[in-house]
């Protein structure tokens, strides 16, 4: 059996939450098991609620005020823990930051512009300025450090399988100067080189289906059914409904067969970041 964590309660309000969670149903003579009976959600999923590394849902919160006898402390607590967890993250992507540190399997595609996960530092910021043009420039600061945390992801043990569709102009639409876009390249290059991540371009004229109309992202965990999140500038939905999840998953499916294979991609992301240097890139 693995060793017991201590939480240190004073890292955040979640950790703060999560100590006091665990206090209570220990203090109640309970076990995580018996704490979770009678409501929807796993042994696991309590855990990590206790371990910081999950939000506690409003329903959760209520099933343990009652097998807890906390007098509503979880219910009233639990929007600020979620709030903290939030952090410069919109509100309706902070779930998907925080299950992307949980999932298996990651498969994106993106026509628009360049995953967060694999964003440097001055085309995070182009993106953030270019949706938000009045944004101070701490709140930019903000959005960029959690994009580039959010991206760490790939140097953990337990990292998950990344697979990622491009559309061809991301590579060549010039949103940092050709320096910039060459470097931003690099950054999916390297780890492609390494079996870190698994990057596919899809051609100009590649076959797109109404997929092609909107990022997706598909992700598949050890311990819950897989989900769907698409997205525009302003919004995004998170989608857990089995039969839409199924059917997201066979259009992917059609996008990548359309795409090139991975070492063709891989050769055109390489290609296209040299042009950048040498300045023989053409819009």
């Amino acid at each position: 059996m693995a060793a017991r964590k201590d939480i240190d309660g004073s890292e955040s309000v979640p950790a703060f939450y999560g100590k006091e969670l665990r206090w209570q149903r220990e203090r109640a003579g309970l076990t995580l098991q018996e704490t979770v009976e009678g409501s929807f959600y796993g042994v696991s999923y309590l855990s990590e609620i206790e371990r910081a590394q999950r939000r506690m849902p409003l329903d959760l919160a209520r099933h343990v005020d009652r097998v807890l006898r906390t007098d509503g402390f979880f219910e009233r607590c639990c929007e600020d823990a979620r709030k903290a967890r939030q952090g410069a993250h919109a509100s309706y992507f902070a779930p998907v930051a925080e299950s992307e540190t949980r999932a298996r399997t990651i498969e994106g595609w993106a026509n628009a512009v360049i995953p967060g996960l694999l964003q440097t530092e001055a085309y995070a910021q182009a993106t953030v300025y270019a949706t938000h043009p009045l944004e101070l420039p701490e709140q930019v600061e903000a959005k960029v450090r959690q994009r580039m945390e959010r991206s760490r992801l790939f140097e953990a043990p337990q990292r998950p399988e990344y697979w990622v569709i491009l559309h061809e102009s991301l590579l060549r639409h010039t949103m940092l100067p050709p320096a910039g876009m060459a470097e931003q390249l690099d950054l999916i290059a390297t780890p492609a080189r390494r079996r870190r991540i698994v990057p596919q371009v899809l051609p100009w004229n590649g076959a797109v289906s109404l997929l092609g109309m909107l990022p997706v992202t598909l992700m598949e965990f050890d311990d819950q059914p897989p989900v769907v999140y698409t997205e525009g500038p302003y919004h995004g939905q998170l989608i857990d409904d089995p039969a839409l999840v199924r059917q997201y998953a066979k259009a992917y499916d059609r996008l990548r067969a359309a795409a090139l294979s991975s070492e063709a991609s891989l050769a055109m992301i390489e290609s296209t970041a040299e042009e950048l240097r040498n300045g023989n890139h053409a819009d």
